[in-house]
């Protein structure tokens, strides 16, 4: 799922060839409009998915695909490849999108071509910002990309023998996995490299050959050195010292041939707008901030002595639990800190449950790029692979954090908390220069664990996001002013974080407090079970099944295929009433004509159920996912449950199912083989069970906000 989807999708046409575009914030009168260019054509637009949801909250952003890739044509002839070609489709969109004059964006070969756009037509650019800036003859190639001869067959296809044209003929994958791995010579870049490649995927090297061919609109040096002169608005240059594409040193030059600005970005290759996205917004906000001022958001400072303490408490919004335990922490807390006020920067479903509550959601809340969503619409049929989600966030994850950081930025807080804030917590650690008040971190579970089916790849992949975690860790260790671990040792998974990386125990007894459980309530407070029972609705002596499946919307397919079980199981529990709660994100109606069992007696259907922990407690049987918080919720009120773990959720079959084997707790069921009648049998077989479950820890709130605490 994209943070950000555009207003408008369409085509300008050139000599029979379509360009596509696309324009986010319409209209906006905040800033000045930002145009990314074509870029060239071994990506598209979606090169710049990490700057437009940020640059959308207060500009018209629009963004153009290359021909040859993305939502443009592929044409077959050289001029269309031509510089005159994407200057021309540049203003063509512009035209289009009734933009006078925008600020000019570019990367590579297309801020060049920026460049010669704010050359020929002056009045159309209001600045221009090139990174990692191509500019033809300029300065002297790389020596590693002029080694070997473009036309000629090699001997060798080893290196940058690759950029030649027969070899891309032969093995365009080949040569796309290998420019890329050159372009993103950081650390721990594998989704910016597989993005890449897939997106040159959608190009063939037919077409490339064409856009090698086309030439550029100077022949000489000095002919570059004039167009650049020629430029009269402002100028930004930013390069990577690291870039094994463009010499750092053309960037420097352009910058001083038009009088701009240049910025280096130390360590940095080809590609810092995907792999440093945070510097590059901010530059690129700061650039668009002095090109046409926008007025001033409002401001309030207060001195810190003389108000109570802020608190900017970020809860995840995957799973309705984040939301349960926080407040209960936060309740903790204003005990011990009753002066402090605390503003919550999350996400729906988790506003509502807040807001339920009687606590202030902040305003901006609303900015941020709705994470819950994008989990379901990467589910399948009780199907969640967890770790290729979370990787699939990144735009998402980086236009958050965006938020997060312009808020505190402008507002003033005396602790940051993050219960599992993914997005906080990496970009801080990336960019720990914009830390500016106590952090803490929570979690419930440490490491990434690859699937078996996922092969040595996914092995790969967990073990370097691990690795990029052990490393952050070490070198900025006190980022983290604390770290909390929503457990104890003991439910720690035994595994290793990766082949030569410490075990997740060992490295996480090393850099975490631990808290204990957080439940959000204490069962003693519950009362008897049959006043429990009676103030659910519960009559005397029936027997009640409570199914649930959290607040996203993953959780239908095991929904249905539980209601669909319930005639038989009533056969064998003969009065089952059964209560199924789909949550705030799944249709009640809905799902009981999916599953044709409209009208039966004793099955009732029902949405969001505030304190549903109530009835979990109080039901003889309940049938869940296998998150977390619902199961060890049931832990906690001593109750049975089968609970059925997503597919290749590595939380949920590896993290969580290892807690509940500690605690001696629930039936594991398996969905594919999970018959209607299979789990009817498994319903009457457990109903009547009385578990003796591990105790469940009643103070872990309490913990965890005095462990806050200590921080103001």
């Amino acid at each position: 799922m994209r943070a950000i989807e555009p207003d408008v999708e369409g085509f300008v046409e050139r000599g029979g060839v379509k360009i596509g575009y696309e324009v986010f914030n319409a209209g906006a009168t905040t800033g000045p409009p930002v145009v990314f260019t074509p870029t060239d054509p071994i990506v598209h637009s979606g090169a710049w998915k990490a700057q437009v949801p940020y640059l959308a909250r207060r500009h018209m952003v629009v963004t153009i695909d290359p021909p040859g890739n993305g939502r443009s044509d592929r044409p077959g002839t050289v001029e269309a490849y031509s510089d005159a070609e994407f200057v021309a489709a540049t203003i063509a969109v512009l035209d289009a999108t009734n933009v006078d004059s925008a600020v000019l964006v570019g990367l590579c070969s297309s801020a060049w071509r920026a460049l010669l756009t704010a050359a020929r037509h002056p009045g159309r650019a209001l600045g221009v910002v090139g990174i990692a800036t191509f500019a033809p003859w300029l300065t002297p190639p790389l020596p590693a990309r002029v080694a070997q001869s473009w036309d000629d067959e090699l001997p060798t296809d080893d290196g940058w023998a690759k950029d030649n044209k027969h070899y891309w003929r032969r093995d365009w994958r080949g040569f796309a996995e290998f420019f890329f791995d050159q372009l993103l010579p950081e650390p721990h870049s594998s989704k910016q490299w597989e993005d890449c490649v897939g997106w040159a995927m959608e190009i063939g090297p037919d077409q490339m050959i064409l856009q090698h061919g086309a030439g550029w609109a100077s022949a000489s040096r000095a002919e570059t050195e004039a167009l650049l002169r020629q430029v009269r608005c402002p100028v930004l240059t930013i390069h990577g010292d690291d870039d094994r594409c463009q010499p750092p040193a053309r960037g420097a030059r352009v910058a001083e041939l038009t009088g701009g600005r240049h910025v280096t970005l130390a360590g940095a290759g080809h590609l810092p707008q995907a792999r440093h996205p945070v510097v590059v917004n901010r530059l690129l906000r700061d650039f668009l901030g002095a090109v046409r001022p926008a007025p001033p958001e409002p401001a309030r400072w207060a001195h810190r002595l003389r108000r109570p303490p802020r608190v900017l408490y970020l809860c995840s919004p995957i799973g309705l639990g984040h939301a349960r335990r926080d407040l209960a922490i936060a309740t903790e807390l204003r005990k011990l800190r009753p002066d402090a006020q605390i503003d919550w920067l999350t996400q729906p479903p988790v506003t509502d449950v807040l807001a339920r509550s009687g606590e202030r959601v902040h305003p901006a809340s609303t900015a941020l790029a709705n994470e819950s969503r994008h989990f379901e619409t990467e589910a399948g049929e009780h199907d969640l692979h967890a770790f290729t989600a979370v990787r699939r966030m990144d735009e998402i994850l980086v236009a958050n954090f965006m938020v997060f950081h312009d808020l505190v930025e402008r507002e003033q807080y005396d602790l940051w908390v993050g219960d599992e804030a993914w997005d906080v917590d990496y970009f801080l650690h990336e960019n720990p220069e914009l830390k500016r008040a106590p952090y803490a971190w929570l979690t419930d579970f440490v490491g990434w664990l690859p699937m078996p089916d996922g092969g040595d790849r996914e092995a790969w992949l967990a073990a370097d996001y691990n690795a990029e975690m052990v490393e952050q860790i070490d070198r900025f260790p006190r980022l983290r002013d604390r770290a909390i671990f929503v457990g104890d040792p003991d439910d720690i998974v035994p595994d290793r974080l990766g082949e030569r990386l410490p075990g997740i125990r060992e490295w996480t007894e090393q850099h975490f407090d631990f808290a204990g459980y957080v439940t959000g309530f204490d069962p003693a407070g519950l009362g008897s079970r049959d006043e429990l029972r009676a103030s659910l609705g519960y009559r005397p002596g029936e027997r009640v099944c409570v199914v649930t499946v959290g607040g996203s919307g993953v959780g239908e397919p095991l929904l249905r295929k539980v209601v669909a079980a319930y005639p038989a199981a009533r056969q064998l529990v003969p009065g089952l009433r059964m209560i199924v709660v789909t949550g705030p994100r799944i249709d009640p109606a809905g799902l009981l004509r999916a599953a044709g069992v409209a009208g039966h007696p004793g099955l009732e259907v029902r949405g969001y159920v505030p304190e549903l922990y109530r009835h979990l407690a109080g039901c003889d049987l309940a049938v869940v996912q296998g998150g977390l918080t619902t199961t060890m919720e049931l832990v906690a009120a001593g109750r049975p449950f089968l609970y059925f773990p997503l597919r290749h959720h590595f939380e949920q079959q590896f993290h969580v199912a290892h807690r509940l084997r500690r605690y001696g707790a629930g039936r594991r069921m398996d969905y594919p083989t999970a018959t209607p009648d299979v789990i009817a049998a498994a319903i009457a077989a457990e109903i009547d069970a009385r578990p003796q479950y591990r105790p469940v820890e009643t103070d872990g709130a309490a913990r965890a906000a005095a462990l806050l605490a200590d921080l103001f």
